[in-house]
Formats: C-alpha cells, sequence, structure tokens
C-alpha cells in the first residue's frame, strides 16, 4: 500500500514537472524563441491495413482451432474420467474373481478327499464280498438254500442251519448295500469334482479377461486424452505467436497514430501554452492530493475489512467434477480445478486425523472439525500439516496437485458429516452452502 501511495505521489509530482516546463516553454515561446527544428522525431513505421487484417484473421483462426480442441479436450477428459470409474469397478471384480478363484479351488480339493473317502469304502465292500465268497466256497454245499434244510439229521440240525442261513443272507444283503451306496457316492464326489474344477477355470478366464479389457480401455483412452491435448498445446503456441504479432503491428500503428497527434499538438502548443500550462499545474496538485487521500482512504477501509469466518472454501478454481453416482460407481467428493501449486486451506476448525500417502488420491489430509466433521482434501501436490496438529478455518494445509489416480491437476474436496474417515461421505456443495460457503458449479 505504501508503495501504492509513492508511485501515485510520483506521478502526481510528474504531472508537476510537466506542467512546468510546458509553462517555461510557452515563455520561451512569447518571447519569440523559435522552437529548435526536429523538436518532433521521425516517424515510427506504420503497418498497412493489410498486414493488420492478416493478423487478425491469423489470431482468430488459431483461436477457434484452440476452441474447438479445448471442447475435444474436454469431451475426451469425461471420457478418461468414465474409463477410469470403469477400470476400478472392473479392479473389484479381478479381486472378486481372485476370491471365487480360491474358493472353487477349496471345493475341489473337498470333492477330492469326499472321492477318496467313497473308494475306501467301495474298497471296503468289496472285501467284505470277497470274504463272504471265500467262505461259501470253504463250506460247499452248506449254505446253499432249501438243501441244507433236507439234509438236517434231526429238528435241532434242521433249527440251527435255519439260523445260520438267516445270519448269511442278511450280511449278503448288507454287503451288497454298502457296496451299491458306496458307487454312488463315489459318482457324487466325481461330478462335483469335475463341477468344481470347471468353475476353477471359468472363474480364472473371467477375472483375466475383465482385468485386460479394462487395462486396455483405459490404455487407449488415456492415449487419445494425449495426443489430443498436446494438439491444443500446440495450437496455443501458434494462437500465442498469432496474439504477439498481432499486438507488434498495433502498437507499430499506435506509436505511429501517437506521433501524428504529438506533432499535431506541438505545432498548436504556441497558442495557448501559458493558461494551459496554469491550468495543468493547478489539475496536477488537485489530482496529488486526491490521489493521496484516496489512497489513506483505501488503507483504512482494507484495515477494517472481517477476516474469515468458521467455515472457508478450500480452495480457488473451477468445479471440474461434482458429487454424485456415475457409470455404476460413486465419486464421493467435489473437485476444483487449480493450477499445481494454489494454496489449500482448512475447510474448518480441527485436530489433524492423517496427513500423508493414502490410497488413489497419492496424498492426502484428513482433518476432524470441531464440528465433528471431518473433512477430506485429496490429489495434493505437497502439505505442510501432521498427524495431531490443530488447524483453523482458513489456515494453509496443503497445495493443489496431481497425485494419485487424477487426470489433472485438482483438489478432490470430501465431507463425512457422520465422523467416519472413510464412510459416510455427503455432497460437499449443499453442506457448505448452509454454511455461508458457495462452491459454484454444483
Amino acid at each position: 500500500m505504501q508503495q501504492c501511495r509513492r508511485r501515485r505521489r510520483s506521478s502526481a509530482a510528474s504531472g508537476v514537472a510537466r506542467a512546468l516546463l510546458a509553462g517555461i516553454v510557452t515563455g520561451a515561446v512569447l518571447l519569440g524563441a523559435a522552437a529548435p527544428a526536429g523538436a518532433v522525431p521521425p516517424p515510427p513505421p506504420n503497418p498497412t491495413d493489410g498486414e493488420l487484417g492478416a493478423a487478425q484473421s491469423a489470431q482468430d483462426a488459431a483461436a477457434a482451432e484452440v476452441g474447438r480442441l479445448a471442447a475435444l479436450v474436454t469431451e475426451s477428459g469425461a471420457e478418461l474420467e468414465r474409463f477410469t470409474v470403469q477400470a476400478e469397478a472392473a479392479g473389484a471384480a479381478y479381486l472378486a474373481a481372485e476370491e471365487a478363484l480360491e474358493l472353487a479351488q477349496a471345493e475341489a480339493e473337498r470333492t477330492a478327499a469326499e472321492l477318496q473317502v467313497a473308494a475306501d469304502a467301495v474298497d471296503a465292500a468289496l472285501g467284505r464280498i470277497a470274504g463272504f465268497s471265500r467262505d461259501s466256497y470253504m463250506n460247499g454245499s452248506t449254505f446253499s438254500g432249501a438243501a441244507v434244510l433236507l439234509d438236517a439229521e434231526g429238528p435241532a440240525q434242521l433249527i440251527e442251519r435255519a439260523a445260520m442261513l438267516d445270519y448269511v443272507s442278511a450280511n449278503q444283503i448288507d454287503v451288497l448295500g454298502q457296496l451299491e451306496i458306496a458307487r454312488v457316492q463315489q459318482a457324487n464326489a466325481d461330478s462335483a469334482a469335475r463341477a468344481a474344477r470347471d468353475r476353477m477355470a471359468t472363474a480364472e478366464a473371467e477375472a483375466e479377461a475383465a482385468k485386460l479389457a479394462a487395462d486396455s480401455q483405459l490404455a487407449a483412452q488415456q492415449s487419445a486424452y494425449d495426443q489430443v491435448a498436446a494438439q491444443r498445446a500446440e495450437y496455443e503456441q501458434q494462437l500465442q505467436a498469432a496474439e504477439i504479432q498481432l499486438l507488434e503491428l498495433q502498437g507499430a500503428r499506435n506509436a505511429y497514430q501517437q506521433w501524428q497527434a504529438q506533432k499535431a499538438a506541438e505545432e498548436a502548443a504556441a497558442a495557448a501554452a501559458a493558461r494551459r500550462a496554469a491550468e495543468e499545474a493547478a489539475a496536477a496538485a488537485a489530482a496529488a492530493r486526491s490521489a493521496s487521500s484516496g489512497s489513506r482512504g483505501s488503507a483504512a477501509a482494507s484495515a477494517g475489512s472481517g477476516g474469515s469466518g468458521p467455515y472457508v472454501k478450500p480452495t480457488s478454481g473451477r468445479t471440474s467434477s461434482c458429487y454424485g453416482w456415475r457409470w455404476g460407481a460413486l465419486h464421493a467428493g467435489v473437485d476444483i480445478a487449480a493450477p499445481i501449486g494454489t494454496p489449500i486451506y482448512a475447510a474448518h476448525s480441527g485436530i489433524v486425523e492423517r496427513a500423508g500417502t493414502a490410497t488413489g488420491f497419492g496424498l492426502a489430509v484428513y482433518i476432524r472439525g470441531d464440528d465433528g466433521a471431518v473433512t477430506v482434501y485429496g490429489h495434493v501436490n505437497d502439505y505442510y500439516v501432521r498427524a495431531g496438529e490443530r488447524v483453523v478455518a482458513g489456515e494453509p494445509i496443503a497445495e493443489v496437485g496431481n497425485r494419485g489416480q487424477s487426470t489433472g491437476p485438482h483438489l478432490h474436496f470430501e465431507v463425512h458429516p457422520n465422523g467416519g474417515m472413510y464412510s459416510g461421505a455427503v455432497d460437499p456443495a449443499p453442506w457448505l452452502r448452509a454454511r455461508g460457503v458457495e462452491i459454484s458449479g454444483c
């Protein structure tokens, strides 16, 4: 402010000096002194209207191309964001497929164990059948049904042989039944094992295909975005060169017109120089007094202005993305685009819960406010606070960056009113608006 006042005072003093100099020149004229030859400098180059028109056309053409490419960059950036969200979802699907793969492998191992148990049961049943057959062969026709009963020598032997036949028949049926059950179990276990292996192979193939497709789409869109962004940068350079050329030509034309005006003014200065000198001196003095008084008033007004309230906007810039669901995924905050290094401020007063690396954000800061809400500042380039430190609303805590999963320099700002560090996010725009802070564009 003091430098501003000094500049204004210097300008006023220069005006007074010019007025006095004009008075001296006028006095010399009134005394009959002739103006020295060559007082007016030689004329500067004067560009033609054609040259100015061509420069203007070149600038307009470059500006139109930059505008067209800017629209393409915006469209490609939106596509890049969509594919980024889809890639994140594909990554989650890949993890789910890996989990299904592990479950299928565990099921295959379990069914293989059941298959082994069933095979052991079949072997045991076959062993029992073989033993029974061997006993029957060694006893000859003793256990051959009705013949055994007819061959009995008396009632006692008849009863004994009937009981033996009943025992052998029951055991034979038991062995054959166990054999049939074991075979069914064997078939079921083998079928379950094959189904488990099929599910395992399907899960593995689907997981790999999803991952490859997501990576390919993201890489292709990133390449397209980089290409159109490079074209835009090239045409922006052309636009800058065209603007410089037009400014140079326009400056030359202005200089020539000023030379003409200066020449005409000096040729007509002798007529009323004395009166004009007095008027300019008085006007310069008044302007100096007015400038000095105005600068003091501005300083007083600035000193009396209020500070920041209990809630502030976290950074300056353009809102590039709002809170909401898109492409099946939740964007849990507001993105504010700004150049790398733009200051980031604490949106409210509180304690820093975390500051440093964060998955997806690269670097992030988490503040638990005095109001219980947690605010999150993601993709930062650098941070100035640490965990446990107290900050006040409006205090610089970090700077805008492009770290983590980011498509350009911006601040990702979240609000968790329920106090959760990583859950319970709400739309930050109405939350801040209810507290007197406006985020335009959402």
